[in-house]
């Protein structure tokens, strides 16, 4: 859609945005071309984007590979060899269906040159009406801060189960490994501090891309573990059924709730429509982002339920109805210590990632309200560039502000610090 016509008159290039929208008449659609300036910015403005299906597919997993992939062998001891990779594909299909809905959601009318949504909730309001974007809102961020909390919980999991490993290691399994985890927790919160102040998601292709490959790591390593122990012949018991009623559970009543708890952690596990309209904002075009977002879906959503059916399947092959409720944490596996660390590492590092991919929709409709209510201040509109002109500039009320709530997300993970329970709420909430 965007080109550089050759010859092209000078006076074009200094006209504002809005007189330079010109469509190529007699083209289908899906080759009409702007002429925008000298083509570094897109047709609504925006400087030009850059993502392209790998970048996209790379936000997708580092969102969608997160620490449900953790809670799986655990789910699937709930529901057993039956219901539990059945409930997997099941899931998997719904999210990819729906993704595909939403990707068409991006462009207002023509999905070409149509209008763009730049959020969940524009994208709400323009095929939904406005009376249902507040509730539409509500939802997609309360879901957006409790993922927040579960990765700060998550990652000062990992970090001590870090510490222990050693621990144990070192002083043997007997020893007295216990270590307060509100210090990694104050630790993370510190860092997610400093990667907030990225303007948006433009800015941090590479973070989703470290990210998603420490997702890669630290799955297959879940992943090779459970193989090697399900070979070994040391493995816990496995039912078609899943936990038994008298055996491994107390009561009915506690299996039903066990039941339901590890449907919403596989819920968890594969949301990320929340976040998708931000994602499918970064693609460039041509092709339309449409076209290029289906195929990152299909590779996304492909890619984690490959890996997600592997871990679940192999961890619980491997520890039966009594496997534990985080597969690298739980100390399962106790040796090779030094891979269990690096795996715990892994995590740590995704979910730095990964926290932002969930953040950045909160902290662009919050910074989006602020510039429309005061446009007049400096300490919201006004932009500094210490680094350099050609580098991202830094914000007061950004920096304030996404502190602030780094800060409060973070006390909130330190009074909530349940992980498979926080997992399935957040899961039952998003999907």
């Amino acid at each position: 859609r965007i080109a550089a016509c050759s010859p092209r008159p000078a006076e074009v290039r200094e006209m504002a945005l809005a007189d330079v929208d010109v469509e190529i008449g007699g083209l289908p659609a899906e080759h009409r071309l702007r002429i925008i300036g000298d083509g570094s910015v897109d047709d609504d403005g925006k400087p030009k984007r850059t993502g392209t299906v790998w970048t996209a597919s790379a936000h997708i997993i580092t969102a969608v590979i997160g620490s449900g992939v953790l809670s799986l062998p655990w789910s699937m001891a709930q529901l057993g060899w039956v219901a539990g990779p059945a409930t997997l594909v099941v899931f998997a299909g719904v999210t990819y269906y729906t993704s595909v809905l939403l990707t068409d959601c991006y462009r207002s009318g023509d999905a070409v040159a149509g209008k763009r949504n730049y959020t969940y909730m524009e994208a709400v309001e323009s095929y939904l009406g406005s009376g249902q974007v507040w509730f539409c809102g509500l939802c997609q961020y309360v879901n957006l801060v409790g993922t927040a909390i579960g990765y700060t919980i998550t990652a000062s999991t990992s970090a001590t189960a870090l510490y222990k490993a050693n621990c144990f290691h070192s002083g043997g399994h007997s020893a007295d490994c216990g270590v307060y985890t509100t210090m990694y927790m104050v630790v993370f919160g510190v860092s997610q501090s400093v990667f907030s102040q990225l303007p948006n998601l433009h800015e941090m292709a590479w973070l989703s891309i470290l990210a998603a490959a420490m997702s890669f790591s630290y799955s297959t390593i879940g992943v090779g573990l459970s193989l090697a122990q399900t070979i070994s012949g040391a493995t816990g018991k496995t039912t078609m059924g899943g936990t038994v009623i008298g055996v491994d559970v107390a009561s009915s009543a506690q299996k039903i709730w066990l039941t339901l708890q590890a449907l919403g952690n596989i819920a968890f596990a594969y949301s990320y429509s929340m976040v998708l309209i931000e994602i499918q904002d970064t693609v460039r075009a041509p092709p339309a982002e449409n076209k290029t977002m289906r195929k990152a879906n299909l590779m996304g959503v492909s890619t984690t339920t490959a890996f997600y059916m592997l871990c679940g399947c192999l961890g619980y092959a491997a520890f039966g109805n009594a496997a534990h409720g985080n597969m690298l944490t739980g100390f399962g596996f106790y040796e090779p210590f030094w891979l269990i660390d690096f795996a715990n590492v892994c995590i740590v590092v995704h979910l730095v990632g990964a926290y932002q991919v969930y953040c950045q929709p909160i902290y662009a409709a919050v910074e989006s309200w602020a510039a429309a209510r005061w446009p007049g201040s400096d300490f919201v509109v006004r932009q500094y560039h210490p680094f350099g002109a050609d580098r991202f500039g830094v914000n007061m009320f950004r920096m304030v502000w996404r502190t602030a709530f780094v800060v409060v997300s973070t006390i909130l993970a330190i009074l909530l610090p349940f992980f498979n329970d926080i997992l399935g709420l957040l899961g039952a909430l998003g999907f």
